[in-house]
């Protein structure tokens, strides 16, 4: 295992969740661990994090962890193609930006799935957390972008 600390992140402006966008991409999480509390207005998701701060060599795997992405200030959830109807269904997280509203600070939260899935969280504010827990394994199967040769 690597002596990497666990990350710690806040984002609060459209620039710092690109950080916490790019050490979740690739993320995967179970329909079941995707959670919106709507009375204190907090939208989660439990997820397996890839460590691409970790890297990856040819003597070494690469590493996940358990961590927990959370939105704060959430007003309303949309989704598309992303159901909690199978609980065991296994989401790729791609991507996850932040479009402000004409009149700031509140906006939308896009979380970018693979296979076209999308869940819009509409914010007052921008308040992200990515929490990375001390659960961390060895995988050998590095997340790869590359369209396959038939």
């Amino acid at each position: 295992m690597s002596e990497l600390k666990p990350l710690r992140l806040l984002a609060e402006e459209a620039e710092d969740l690109e950080i916490i966008s790019a050490a979740v991409q690739d993320s995967v999480v179970k329909a079941e661990n995707l959670n919106y509390e709507a009375r204190i207005r907090r939208f989660s998701l439990e997820i397996n994090r890839y460590r691409w701060e970790e890297g990856v060599t040819k003597r070494r795997d690469g590493e996940r962890v358990r961590s927990l992405l959370a939105f704060d200030g959430v007003l309303g959830v949309k989704t598309r193609a992303v159901t909690k109807a199978d609980p065991e269904l296994i989401l790729s997280l791609l991507q996850v930006t932040f479009t402000p509203d004409e009149e700031p600070p509140g906006g939308k939260i896009t979380l970018l799935f693979a296979g076209d899935g999308e869940i819009e969280l509409t914010v007052e504010a921008l308040d992200a957390t990515l929490l990375d827990s001390d659960y961390i394994w060895n995988t050998r199967h590095t997340p790869s972008h590359e369209r396959r040769k038939r």
